[in-house]
């Protein structure tokens, strides 16, 4: 039997706690199915004594980064995952905590990060040039701070070389099943997957439970304007030139302008606010996809489906079923 694999867990102070107690489960779990201590799980943190989590929640580390201030016998991790905490980003990180970062990570045989760990990681300039998730509330922002990082806001999990990093909170025990895949083999992980009852790989993506309710807004009134009366009125024929004559202008200074202040074409934020719209009287559970398409403005139930997947990442059908509050 080999030796065990290290497993180590960053935990700053306030952090989400399930982004720690998950992969940690999942990881234990692995164990359990194994027969044997495939994985040895240590938490790491700054300093001696309890972390507090967001939660009010305490847990002690295994490992102090101050034990070691010079890092001169730094650990060697087979795999080394960051965890977020809510705050995360609204202040400056801890020096020694991201020196740590870049010395060890490196060292490592992957890392990565669950949720908004991935600022830490960026802090420390070890996403520069790759293609991460982090939790989708927390995705534009990060991507806006560090510009040199591509930050994929729907996906679940990425695996980018030997970096891997997690959607927010819960999605970081998906990577860790993935790691447990990867590692252990499918049977494994799915006796794993089926123990913690947990999807072995989770439909959708993101995009299924964030809660912008609207797509992006323009900053000139009048656009605003025009936005806020197309969400009202989505069963509404929305095509550039009636939307340009709404405002007095142009349909090509209308694209322009969505381009300029939105990022997107006229038709394609009409689609976004479509969508939205439906999203609301899905989770209401009362009507029907057809009744849903009629109502937001969709040619047919096909046309909503189609939008819908390229949206939100799931068929209507399939969100009802998850999201909604009242089903027949």
């Amino acid at each position: 039997m080999p030796s065990a694999r290290n497993i180590g867990l960053l935990a700053i102070e306030g952090f989400q706690l399930l982004d720690i107690s998950g992969p940690l489960d999942v990881f234990a779990e692995a164990n359990v199915q194994a027969g044997a201590e495939i994985y040895r799980l240590q938490v790491v943190a700054l300093r001696h004594g309890p972390l507090r989590a967001s939660s009010g929640a305490r847990l002690l580390p295994d490992i102090v980064i101050e034990d070691d201030p010079q890092a001169t016998s730094l650990p060697r991790f087979n795999t080394l995952l960051v965890a977020g905490a809510p705050h995360v980003g609204d202040a400056p990180a801890e020096p020694r905590v991201l020196d740590w970062i870049r010395r060890t990570a490196p060292l490592a045989r992957r890392f990565g990060s669950v949720c908004s760990g991935a600022y830490l990681l960026a802090e420390a300039g070890l996403l520069d040039g790759r293609r991460i998730t982090t939790h989708w509330a927390m995705a534009d922002p990060l991507a806006r701070r560090y510009p040199q990082v591509t930050v994929d806001a729907d996906a679940i999990h990425v695996r980018d070389g030997k970096l891997r990093t997690a959607a927010g909170v819960t999605a970081g025990m998906d990577l860790a099943l993935a790691l447990v895949e990867e590692d252990l083999g499918r049977d494994i992980a799915l006796k794993v997957a089926s123990q913690l009852v947990m999807y072995f790989k989770r439909p959708g993506g993101q995009a299924q439970f964030s809660r912008r309710e609207a797509p992006a807004a323009a900053n000139r009134s009048a656009l605003q304007e025009l936005q806020r009366w197309v969400a009202a009125h989505p069963a509404q024929p929305h095509d550039v030139r009636s939307l340009a004559a709404r405002i007095g202008v142009s349909p090509r200074h209308l694209s322009r302008l969505f381009r300029d202040e939105v990022g997107l074409t006229p038709a394609s934020w009409v689609e976004a606010a479509r969508v939205s719209a439906a999203r609301l009287l899905l989770e209401e559970g009362n009507i029907v996809p057809k009744q849903v398409a009629a109502e937001c403005g969709f040619s047919s139930v096909d046309t909503l489906r189609r939008a819908f997947m390229r949206v939100v990442g799931v068929t209507p059908a399939e969100y009802r079923k998850r999201h909604a509050t009242v089903l027949e």
